[in-house]
């Protein structure tokens, strides 16, 4: 189901017109009709600057994916496009400076009339606006189980990450058990509270915390018993699985069928 959503995905505009920017100079260059007609002097090979620049690339999209906390085809895309349409660039002006520029102008053109689709499915998240709002209500309600969200919004996690917890807040939230989100970004209050870094090069963005009766319980990602930042990645599975969040749905649905009983009863 998650691959054809991914395929979904992919044929958005966005996706396939940077994909084809993103293999332009491959493509041109080793496709003999498309080469002969633009580099009339070349042998149609790429040659060893060539091939240089493309092992680079993909070196630096392996990193900074994974370091994005990529988890899927179109997160490992949307990470990458950034830095193949930089090498096609490079490649471009390399070749022939008159199809470097029009290149370049082509790739701005297209983030301005092309933005990244944003995930427009269902949702039950509260928005906290820093600290207080967040701590109100977990002492207004400390019977409900909150998942919050620590995050940015120009992180390249948090972006991936978006989707994944909005799915999971409409499949999962009850009446006492709801998902809420604080930006960092916005409140640095909240990342000086929970102790955690909002720069751009922190590792602890996005972080989820779990409050049961109004205290922290568990969150991810947290430190090993020497201090150091355990990695984590921010998958579907992974969040269920590190949170027992099946299991806290259902004791939440048995909290909440008692408490029915109860008021019937009366």
């Amino acid at each position: 189901m998650a691959f054809k959503g991914d395929l979904r995905q992919l044929l958005k505009p966005y996706y396939w017109v940077n994909i084809l920017l993103s293999v332009s100079y491959v493509t041109c260059k080793r496709t003999s009709l498309l080469c002969n007609f633009l580099f009339p002097d070349s042998d149609c090979e790429l040659d060893s600057r060539e091939t240089e620049i493309l092992f680079f690339l993909i070196i630096v999209v392996m990193l900074r994916t994974r370091k994005a906390g990529s988890v899927t085809m179109v997160n490992y895309l949307s990470s990458s496009f950034v830095y193949t349409k930089i090498a096609n660039l490079i490649l471009w002006l390399y070749a022939d400076i008159r199809y470097g520029l029009p290149y370049g102008a082509l790739i701005i053109l297209t983030s301005l009339l092309l933005p990244e689709p944003t995930y427009m499915g269902p949702e039950h998240i509260v928005y906290f606006r820093g600290t207080q709002s967040l701590e109100e209500e977990l002492k207004r309600h400390k019977g409900t189980t909150w998942f919050v969200c620590l995050y940015a919004a120009w992180h390249p996690a948090c972006v991936n990450f978006a989707p994944v917890f909005a799915e999971l807040s409409a499949s999962y939230s009850l009446d006492n058990l709801k998902f809420g989100k604080v930006d960092v970004g916005r409140y640095p209050d909240a990342a000086a509270k929970y102790r955690v870094q909002d720069g751009p090069t922190s590792r602890q963005l996005p972080t989820v915390l779990v409050f049961s009766n109004g205290e922290e319980t568990v969150r991810r990602p947290q430190a090993d018993h020497t201090g150091k930042l355990q990695k984590f990645l921010f998958s579907k599975d992974n969040i269920k699985a590190a949170f027992d969040l099946d299991g806290i749905y259902q004791e939440c649905k048995k909290k909440l069928a008692a408490a029915k009983t109860n008021k019937k009863d009366e």
